[in-house]
């Protein structure tokens, strides 16, 4: 079903649909994106892949509503003017706490998705619009007419023509690696 992004509803209906364990197609402050809770009881994760036909060796961004939420995740150092810039299209990658597995975060710089980020109480996955392989769909109506049969949820913000896609960052022995330029600038 889809619903526009300014319907006072809409964040509300997100938060259903995710805590259902649910599939949706949200817009991000960067391009559309797959979102689902992360939930290793809704197996949302390879909800995604199958709809996107994703390869299993390449994780999703896992979203989080506030920058110090990171800490609850890893015990890595993030330096402060990398950390600064979030929220932010800036994508953040660290050793999960007590392991050696890395996990990809965001925090996004809109306030209608934290408020989901926040009510969900949990990182929801995100990733872009598309068929692996295929160029991310910057239109609402490409979106919905490839897609509305596999999602449960679809919010419409408008067309996102030339969205670029969050910077990618690993953080490494305390030093910051650049894996993509994107919207942020980093040098």
């Amino acid at each position: 079903m889809k619903y526009l992004k300014s319907d006072l509803r809409s964040a509300d209906i997100c938060v259903q649909s995710l805590k259902a364990g649910n599939i949706i197609i949200i817009p991000t402050d960067t391009v559309y994106g797959f979102s689902g809770i992360v939930d290793e009881q809704n197996n949302t994760d390879a909800k995604i892949r199958k709809i996107k036909g994703r390869e299993e060796t390449k994780p999703f961004i896992q979203l989080i509503a506030e920058p110090s939420d990171i800490k609850k995740y890893t015990d890595d150092v993030i330096p402060e003017n990398i950390l600064n810039l979030w929220p932010g299209p800036l994508t953040i990658i660290v050793k999960n706490k007590n392991s050696d597995v890395t996990t990809a975060y965001r925090c996004p710089d809109d306030e209608w998705l934290n408020h989901i980020l926040k009510e969900t109480g949990k990182p929801i996955y995100s990733t872009s619009a598309n068929r692996s392989g295929h160029p991310i769909l910057e239109s609402i109506d490409e979106i919905e007419n490839e897609f509305s049969d596999e999602v449960d949820v679809i919010i419409d913000d408008g067309d996102k023509k030339g969205g670029v896609a969050s910077t990618i960052v690993s953080i490494e022995n305390g030093s910051v690696k650049i894996l993509r330029q994107g919207k942020i600038k980093i040098n």
